[in-house]
């Protein structure tokens, strides 16, 4: 069995994989902290309430974009699953090229996806990640990952408007019926709701226009990705699996 391991700026998501078929999944929230007894006591334990038992455990892949806990969870799943680790790095096998001026700059996660959205739903394709950063990368029909957009992600931003407010709220990010709100929460929301929604249409839509490639299909995933993708129809396809599969289609390459 393969475990795919994705480390993000906000959670740890791990999958476990039969072959193609992703069989478990769970969040962990990040923490830069945890000894490597605390990993591998974990997982094992998960595992075991999932009725793996142990040696099921064949391959081990992690792409992360937090180098601070590389070495306790790297360390954690060698100690207690004896499988040292496939790291996404630069150099891997992909399937993909990087037409950027700095390939080692493009985030471990962003490359996944990239390799997700092209194997599985085919290029041109638009990338859309609803993060910690949301983020729209390019890859083409050939499989080159041609460009990339960066912006707060919806949780980041939101936060950054109650925190760095003295009178703000903290509210609850969802969709909400209308952009007319009446009162400070509402209008928090309808801000931050359809100002993503906005976001995400003209993005989409200036990166096909200066693209020049008629129709590109665009897929999302992330946290808040359903979120946005059910009220627009700049988005086709919403993955929330993407980033494991990814993780998967990587590790079959090499």
């Amino acid at each position: 069995m393969l475990f795919a391991v994705d480390v993000g700026n906000t959670n740890i998501t791990v999958g476990l994989f039969d072959g193609k078929n992703l069989l478990k999944q769970f969040r962990m929230i990040t923490k830069t902290s945890r000894t490597s007894d605390e990993y591998g006591v974990f997982f094992r334990e998960w595992l075991s309430i999932n009725g793996i038992k142990d040696g099921k455990i064949t391959d081990v892949i992690i792409s992360s974009v937090v180098p601070n806990i590389m070495h306790s969870l790297t360390s954690g799943i060698i100690k207690y699953f004896d499988v040292q680790p496939l790291i996404v790095a630069p150099g891997i096998k992909t399937g993909i090229r990087l037409a950027i001026p700095n390939p080692k700059e493009l985030g471990a996660d962003r490359l996944v996806d990239a390799v997700a959205a092209y194997e599985i739903y085919g290029g041109p394709v638009i990338v859309v990640d609803f993060g910690t950063a949301t983020t729209h990368d390019l890859v083409l029909a050939d499989g080159t990952f041609s460009a990339g957009v960066t912006s707060p992600g919806i949780w980041l931003a939101a936060n950054a408007l109650w925190t760095g407010t003295a009178k703000l709220p903290e509210v609850e990010i969802r969709k909400v019926d209308t952009i007319l709100g009446k009162d400070t929460v509402s209008s928090m929301q309808a801000g931050i709701y359809y100002g993503y929604i906005g976001q995400t249409e003209y993005v989409v839509r200036q990166m096909k226009e200066e693209a020049g490639l008629g129709d590109i299909k665009v897929v999302a995933t992330g946290g808040l990705g359903k979120l946005i993708s059910e009220a627009t129809d700049a988005i086709d396809v919403y993955d929330p699996e993407l980033t494991l599969h990814g993780l998967r289609i990587i590790h079959d390459k090499q």
